[in-house]
């Protein structure tokens, strides 16, 4: 089982012009979140997965667990249950560009995802488990993330991490830097997108000296770079498609990324060491191919298996 820990929160899309004459774009709610995104995108490519979070009880909260249900993802693995609680869930306000690029607002003062606590324990049949985005910025939560991270590490869980950065959320910019390179020894895959690369100010080879067995660097359209331990670099181009907005497919990426090395069997830094350019190859071009059907259509939609076949 792969378990995704991190936030859940609805994603307020436009959708053309309301008719109020303000010129305010109408707003329609989709279910969202980095981690969910990646939960959801797992479940449907066919991984057993389990989502770890807290999660309100309002009608976005109960709409955000019936998607996951949906999906194919545990709500209430053994020893993980998402947690419950009566606060608001979060919402982010999404800009798309004239390229389909989105930006977003977030409102998460007082909201339910921030409460989240470390469970006492994991699953047995924990195989990986994968962090990042709001989560790990927003407390109390984020330390009780970290605190999990650091523990599935040294349990020897396949850890992997997108630390998605969202700056609007990032009060102390040096800080979170800091934290993040804090984080790399207990990770086993790293990654992230060239302009979270720009941001962090650290290259690659940096990040891998840290303690990743491998980082890969997506760059939209251009399509993802890998770089190993062992000095291998690989590139892969990106899938030609209409792109209608990039809303997930970060999310995706990760998600294809894990269910990639699963079906390999490579779910330990050793097993990564091992896997020749060929294999990784096969794995990065299916993450791009992936992350292009989520782009073709409105939302954070990852595909489903049938599709990629």
């Amino acid at each position: 089982m792969i378990v995704v820990a991190g936030e859940a929160l609805i994603d307020l899309v436009p959708q053309g012009t309301d008719s109020g004459g303000a010129g305010l774009p109408a707003l329609a709610p989709r279910l969202g979140g980095g981690p969910y995104n990646t939960a959801v995108a797992l479940g449907r490519l066919g991984s057993p997965v389990a989502f770890c979070s807290r999660v309100s009880r309002d009608a976005f909260g109960e709409a955000l667990l019936d998607g996951l249900r949906a999906a194919g993802v545990d709500v209430a693995a053994d020893g993980l249950p998402v947690q419950r609680g009566p606060e608001p869930t979060s919402l982010a306000v999404t800009s798309i560009g004239a390229d389909g690029s989105a930006g977003y607002s977030f409102y998460v003062e007082g909201t339910a995802d921030r409460l989240f606590e470390a469970p006492d324990r994991l699953p047995d049949g924990v195989r990986a488990m994968s962090f990042g985005t709001c989560s790990l910025v927003l407390e109390p939560g984020a330390s009780a993330y970290e605190e999990l991270l650091r523990r599935a590490a040294a349990r020897g869980v396949f850890t992997a991490l997108d630390p998605n950065v969202r700056a609007g959320l990032i009060p102390d910019a040096d800080a979170y830097r800091a934290r993040f390179n804090s984080w790399l020894p207990s990770v086993a895959l790293l990654k992230l997108s060239q302009e979270d690369a720009d941001w962090l100010g650290g290259t690659p080879h940096e990040w891998l000296a840290s303690g990743p067995a491998a980082v890969v660097v997506t760059r939209g359209g251009d399509g993802l770079s890998l770089y190993t331990r062992d000095g291998a670099e690989l590139r892969v181009p990106g899938e030609t498609v209409d792109v209608v907005d990039t809303i997930g497919a970060g999310d995706t990426v990760n998600a294809a990324l894990l269910h990639g090395l699963s079906v390999r069997d490579a779910l330990s830094p050793q097993a990564l060491a091992g896997l020749g350019a060929e294999a990784w190859t096969d794995v990065l071009r299916f993450a791009a191919r992936a992350a292009a059907v989520t782009c073709s259509r409105a939302g954070a939609e990852p595909p489903y298996a049938a599709e990629l076949a």
